[in-house]
Order: C-alpha cells, then structure tokens, then sequence
C-alpha cells in the first residue's frame, strides 16, 4: 500500500516519527515539503483525508501566520491552502498518508494508527 510521508527533517518531532514508522518496517515516500510545496490541489487532499478543517493544517505560531493575517475568520479555506502552498512553513508537521488516509503526526504515535 502506498505510504507518502510529508518530512521536514530539522524538526526534531518529524525525525522521530519517521524513525518510529521504520522501526514498524513502513518505509513511505518521503516529501520534503519546504523544497518542493505541495500545491493547492493535494494540500486539499490532505486535508479531505485528515479529515479536519483547514485550519487545522496551520502552523499558527509561524511569524507568516502573523504577517499574512491568518488569524482572521473571514480568510476562505482556498486563501488559507494557498498561503500553504506560498509558504510551505505554515504547514503542520509530519503528516503521514496512507490507505487514502491522514493523520498529524504530533505526537508522534499518532502516525501508527494507519498501520
């Protein structure tokens, strides 16, 4: 089954739990999703998957979250994928896909409840 693993490597949780799906013999595609941001299009995906609002794939203590006036309830789903895309650092991390499903990978664990 497929597996694709979106990674930022200098984060300390994103190691950890891609070091823990090894350790379960999952192997998935790794995304590095600050080199090459996913596009409006599979951000949405995600976010299908995860089953959870848009916002819920914010990072909100980002300075761009700031600067970008994210915080305000008026701004659409379809502005906030798109700072996404224009700012991959405003993306939660890890997020780990597999089975047609999502999930956050914070805490860590979460990411065995698609295995």
């Amino acid at each position: 089954m497929d597996s694709r693993y979106y990674h930022n490597p200098r984060c300390t949780k994103s190691r950890g739990a891609l070091a823990l799906l090894a350790e379960h013999g999952v192997e998935p595609e790794v995304v590095a999703y600050l080199d090459t941001p996913p596009n409006v299009k599979e951000l949405r995906a995600l976010v299908r998957m995860l089953g959870l609002p848009v916002r819920a794939l914010l990072r909100t203590g980002e300075d761009e979250y700031k600067t970008l006036g994210l915080a305000d309830p008026a701004r659409s789903d379809e502005e906030l994928l798109a700072a996404m895309h224009a700012h991959p650092i405003l993306i939660e991390r890890p997020v780990f896909v597999h089975g047609g499903r999502a999930v956050i990978g914070r805490p860590i664990e979460n990411v065995l409840q698609l295995l």
